[in-house]
């Protein structure tokens, strides 16, 4: 619903904060950004540089406005903004890459948005940022985690810390931002994210992952799943089986020397809402069969 106190340029920006954790909601993205200004404050003009490039390039194509002002075509921009801002040193040639990478990705979202347009086909999610920064990546070698001996506040605060990762951000703090803005958004969707990020720090302390764990690593993925498969209210299953799968294939890309990114969230949600779909029309698998 448009905000008549907010010009309609910050409003699409804000939801574009706002729909990394698959929301609506101008005030979430103003404590997302927020988020970024007191966890990462070097960050932030990258990540908003990110999401005004998506955000131009969809109004100069003509892209509908209602999905621009649903921040659908800035999200990507965003995390690519904080990932490039984060990974690469600063020159005169960041910005116009961020720039370039955010217009992409609103290109990207455009053509999954026209070609996925029913509600049981696969939604876009992050993938066009995890592709974009594989691109970005693939050259980088991975960061090693420092052994970190953490306390019981640490250890308390980790699944705050795994919702910030969501933003490559590593301090509670604003996790707790995020999940405050979530909640105003979606109280059930910000229970059943931190229900996801708690699972995520207890399989990583009983694996032994006490580093990644209380940095967050191994919460986020398990965290981003269980929110957006909450929105079958009737079906609690689907966020635990979200979950579940997160879990399971983050090791996977560090086996394959990939950065994860978002990737579990994005396959473990596809996994779900694919079975779904074979189980409402088991004759899907059979497209040879004569009626």
């Amino acid at each position: 619903m448009h905000n008549p106190t907010c010009p309609d340029w910050a409003e699409a920006l804000l939801n574009g904060f706002s729909q990394i954790f698959l929301q609506r909601h101008p005030l979430c993205g103003l404590l997302c950004l927020l988020a970024i200004l007191i966890g990462a404050p070097a960050l932030l003009g990258g990540a908003l540089l990110g999401g005004v490039a998506g955000l131009l390039t969809a109004q100069r194509r003509g892209y509908p406005k209602a999905e621009r002002q649903a921040g659908l075509y800035s999200y990507n921009g965003v995390l690519l903004g904080l990932l490039i801002s984060q990974h690469f040193a600063w020159s005169a040639l960041v910005p116009p890459l961020i720039l370039a990478c955010g217009g992409v990705s609103a290109m990207l979202v455009r053509q999954w948005l026209k070609y996925a347009a029913q509600p049981q086909d696969l939604p876009a999610y992050t993938a066009p940022f995890v592709g974009l920064g594989w691109v970005l990546l693939g050259t980088m070698a991975p960061a090693t985690l420092a052994l970190i001996e953490p306390d019981t506040l640490t250890v308390l605060a980790a699944p705050l810390t795994g919702l910030a990762q969501v933003m490559l951000l590593d301090q509670p703090l604003a996790g707790a931002l995020i999940a405050v803005g979530v909640l105003l958004a979606d109280r059930r969707a910000a229970v059943w994210s931190l229900l996801g990020a708690i699972a995520g720090v207890l399989v990583a302390l009983l694996l032994g992952e006490t580093s990644g764990a209380v940095l967050g690593l191994h919460s986020y993925n398990p965290a981003l799943a269980a929110l957006a498969l909450s929105q079958a209210r009737r079906q609690p299953w689907l966020p635990l089986l979200g979950i579940g799968l997160a879990i399971l294939l983050t090791p996977g890309f560090a086996a394959l020397h990939l950065p994860a990114l978002t990737a579990p969230f994005i396959l473990s949600c596809w996994l779900v809402r694919a079975s779904q779909r074979m189980l409402r029309n088991p004759r899907m698998d059979r497209p040879f069969e004569s009626p």
